[in-house]
């Protein structure tokens, strides 16, 4: 993987760079699509390649470890050819998930052992585990076995769970660059920041992650609780130390606002199922604020479902009948309300670039922010 830097901010620290690997380029700052499954809900690959036009998408290591398995997953050529996406693609490690799972896990110095919320049979992550479960899925960028931590969360135990990420990624690091990638195509290791919201902690993890000199790197823990001045703090310090050469991925954020702040502070790469899943239950992201679907007020307007919108939904079906569909439960209004969602959240990525390299970014995301806080 290689990363060039190609425009930076002169009014924010905002940047525009380009992401190499060998499944193709992906342009930043970059929103990523989640396919926990192996697959972005209620969407055909085609529609987003073609229509969302999403550069990368992510996978999910536990949950494609419990099913398919690896087995399947390596029998199938990894997950490029399982899912027949060839753009591509990054896998989170697991250990959000395992962190989920509070009172069916146990954490060890060793690794993780939890019950699978399938079918409640044992299983035990360890960071030399995971990075062999993440060669077979075969992902282009593969994130280190981390322990994210609650919020909130006593400094002690932040303190700790840290450490322990840290000695986590040294073992992670030992066992991905002593094997080799499965399908003929190179991987990538990002190692992630963690220290909840405790600045020295987040100084000292942001250090030692960059210590460890790999192609790109996370920020972990963020967006579990914490209020939205505590996030854009922890994230402006913590990008403020990463090396500006490499790439910089905050995990699981998050809002349309919250995107474009974060670009502001120097973050060039984005993941969150709020689009998707927020769709499903009928809330709709766009330019000028924000709808819900499923308010009565929508029941008799047949205007576009969004004149401004970028996918093909918005001008092909009306605000009537998407409410009538989510009314309904049917499942074409989940998938019209995500390829809304999500080719605006690609949109607005694309857009902030472009304002990046035009000179105009701030300006722009100062209004894009009161505008989008619209309840419409």
């Amino acid at each position: 993987m290689k990363f060039s830097l190609q425009h930076e901010d002169a009014n924010s620290k905002a940047r525009a760079g380009e992401i190499t690997t060998d499944h193709g380029k992906i342009q930043t700052p970059i929103f990523m699509p989640v396919g926990t499954a192996g697959t972005v809900k209620a969407v055909h690959q085609k529609e987003l390649k073609e229509d969302v036009e999403a550069q990368i998408i992510l996978g999910n290591t536990y949950h494609l470890y419990l099913r398919p398995g690896l087995d399947t997953m390596q029998k199938a050529g990894g997950l490029h050819k399982f899912n027949s996406w060839d753009s591509p693609i990054l896998t989170d490690s697991g250990g959000y998930q395992v962190y989920s799972l509070a009172d069916r896990r146990k954490i060890t110095e060793e690794g993780v052992k939890f019950s699978s919320h399938v079918d409640g049979a044992k299983h035990f992550f360890t960071p030399e585990n995971v990075m062999d479960t993440q060669r077979i899925i075969g992902a282009d960028i593969i994130m280190a076995f981390d322990e994210c931590t609650p919020y909130p969360c006593d400094y002690d135990y932040a303190k700790r769970s840290m450490g322990m990420t840290h000695r986590w990624l040294k073992r992670c690091c030992d066992r991905f660059d002593s094997t080799e990638p499965l399908y003929g195509y190179t991987q990538t290791l990002f190692p992630i920041v963690q220290g909840s919201t405790y600045k020295d902690l987040r100084i000292e993890s942001a250090e030692t992650i960059a210590s460890f000199g790999r192609d790109g790197n996370a920020i972990g823990g963020l967006s579990v609780g914490e209020p939205a001045e505590e996030m854009y703090e922890m994230c402006e310090i913590v990008c403020d130390i990463l090396p500006k050469d490499k790439p910089r991925y905050l995990m699981g954020v998050g809002t349309p606002i919250n995107i474009l702040e974060n670009i502001a502070l120097g973050v060039d790469m984005f993941d969150c199922v709020m689009p998707s899943r927020n769709a499903r239950n009928g809330m709709l992201f766009t330019k000028h604020g924000f709808m819900n679907m499923r308010n009565q007020k929508w029941k008799d307007d047949f205007s576009v479902l969004d004149p401004d919108g970028e996918s093909y939904v918005d001008s092909f079906y009306t605000k009537a009948y998407v409410r009538h569909l989510m009314i309904s439960k049917e499942i074409l209004g989940a998938q019209i309300a995500t390829l809304h969602n999500l080719a605006f959240y690609l949109w607005l990525v694309k857009e902030a670039r472009r304002r990046i390299i035009d000179g105009t970014f701030v300006e722009w995301k100062n209004k894009m922010v009161v505008n989008m806080a619209q309840r419409l």
